[in-house]
């Protein structure tokens, strides 16, 4: 089936593929407030996340229980096909050929050149009007906020995305002995930045949340057994994160005030 999407390359929804789903179902519910329900597909315990708002932001799910649990997004394209064919051929891999999801659209499962893990997807035509807040709206608690990728070479990280969604260069800061940290933009938006990876970690997205307030966000993270990487930190602008790990060793953020 051929769908067509009215904008591309921005992070469109976000997926938690997990080896315990009932426990990493009660870690962020009470960790960053989300509801948590079943979305009745039959034949696979697919659950969907929303924020208070109500509005969808991503979903779960055990797909292999002898996979690391992680956490990707996808990236809207106005052709699944053709982008998955666009990863093989400059240097990524599929590793989920295009397929259909009745009622959503079209997704594949890639990993960048790199080895960094994401997806694409190009939704089906809505019936009705679209929702009017999307997974990514920043200023929404709950929603996603921004990506940020590690990878050994950063400017050839940036050059395949570019030439796959459109992403241009924002800002570049200068991090000193780590490096470049080079934010990049979805038509114009600042959606997130590239740097080089700690030394031994593995070419990696992730995905930050937006919070009501950081240092009440790292609380419940700890009680609930999950452990913080890094932060509370400030960030310019004036926004605080933190980089953490939930139960099941997957990684995320999250921004807002400290």
């Amino acid at each position: 089936m051929s769908y067509t999407a009215t904008t591309s390359g921005f992070p469109c929804w976000y997926e938690l593929g997990t080896t315990a789903l009932d426990a990493a179902d009660a870690f962020y519910s009470a960790a960053l407030g989300w509801t948590i329900a079943s979305a009745g597909m039959p034949g696979l315990d697919y659950r969907i996340i929303s924020a208070s708002d109500g509005f969808g932001v991503g979903g779960m799910a055990s797909y292999d229980p002898s996979a690391p649990a992680a956490w990707r997004f996808y990236l809207e394209v106005a052709d699944c096909d053709a982008s998955a064919a666009t990863v093989a051929a400059t240097g990524g891999t599929v590793v989920q050929e295009p397929a259909d999801i009745p009622g959503t659209g079209r997704f594949a499962v890639c990993l960048d050149p790199q080895g960094a893990a994401f997806a694409l997807l190009c939704p089906a035509p809505m019936n009705g009007e679209a929702p009017s807040v999307g997974a990514y709206a920043p200023a929404l608690t709950g929603h996603g906020a921004w990506h940020e990728l590690s990878a050994p070479e950063p400017e050839a990280a940036f050059d395949f995305y570019a030439n796959l969604v459109g992403w241009t260069k924002g800002v570049t800061m200068d991090m000193g002995s780590d490096g470049v940290y080079q934010l990049f933009q979805a038509k114009g938006t600042d959606v997130g930045g590239m740097m080089r990876p700690m030394p031994g970690m593995a070419a990696s997205w992730t995905s930050y949340f937006t919070v009501d307030s950081v240092a009440a966000t790292a609380e419940r993270i700890i009680a609930g057994g999950g452990t913080v990487m890094h932060g509370p930190a400030e960030v310019p602008g004036g926004a605080f994160i933190v980089i953490a790990a939930d139960p099941q060793g997957a990684m995320f953020g999250v921004t807002g005030p400290q």
